[in-house]
């Protein structure tokens, strides 16, 4: 017998939101996949917004990347920051379940899918080092790692730094998350080569206002970068 099947008839493999028996690792049970707000139909171009209506052919924007000038080509999102999306992504950042990162790999890379043409390199929002020796780990980096592991493509977890420790976003406008954020992030000069003249995706957790990944952009802008593009775990979204 396999030892994964060894460990499965010992530890039944249960799933990612309600610890109920499941078929296979990393997966969620048939109830809570129909209730996990994964992003469908049609989205914004830039942010990755659910819109109104059906998905088309031409970009679509939402009514705040109608008045904020963004500075990355494209963004995408897997879920939307409500009910077993938010579950999943606290669960991720503040009760160490890696394993969530593992599981969002593969939901990533199909909201990405359209992003992946020419080999992006993907490259995930830096914590600062004191943060980081909190933590113990960087939430955006497993997930870059994951989605690495489902694409093939390649992570480069330490092409930013966060140089300076910013204040709590809550209870911040959005003019006041932009500019707590402004100049945090800036490039590792030991990577920078590698970022100049490539296509760059930009990995996060959760995308609310866009302000973390606005300096993320710069950076890399200023590395050289050609194209970016960005991709959170979830999305805030109004009223969900």
């Amino acid at each position: 017998m396999r030892m994964q099947s060894i460990l499965h008839a010992v530890f039944p493999p249960e799933c990612l939101n309600c610890g109920t028996e499941v078929g296979s690792d990393l997966a969620l049970c048939g109830q809570c996949w129909a209730e996990t707000p994964f992003v469908q139909g049609a989205i914004c171009d830039k942010c990755g917004t659910p819109l109104p209506g059906e998905a088309e052919d031409r970009p679509l924007r939402c009514d705040d990347c109608l008045s904020i000038a963004r500075q990355w080509h494209k963004g995408r999102a897997a879920l939307i920051y409500a009910a077993n999306g938010r579950k999943l992504v606290l669960g991720l950042k503040h009760g160490d379940r890696a394993e969530v990162a593992r599981a969002a790999g593969p939901w990533m890379a199909r909201a990405a899918s359209d992003l992946l043409e020419g080999d992006p390199l993907l490259v995930p929002i830096p914590l600062h080092h004191i943060r980081l020796l909190r933590r113990k780990f960087n939430q955006s980096a497993l997930l870059a790692h994951a989605m690495a592991e489902a694409t093939g493509l390649t992570c480069v977890p330490d092409a930013l730094l966060r140089k300076k420790i910013t204040h709590s976003q809550d209870g911040l406008s959005r003019d006041q998350r932009f500019e707590n954020l402004a100049g945090s992030i800036t490039v590792n000069p030991a990577r920078a080569h590698e970022l100049a003249n490539r296509k760059i995706l930009l990995i996060d957790d959760v995308m609310t206002s866009g302000a973390t990944f606005a300096a993320a952009t710069e950076a890399a802008h200023f590395a050289g970068a050609s194209t970016i593009c960005v991709i959170a775990l979830a999305r805030v979204v109004k009223d969900a």
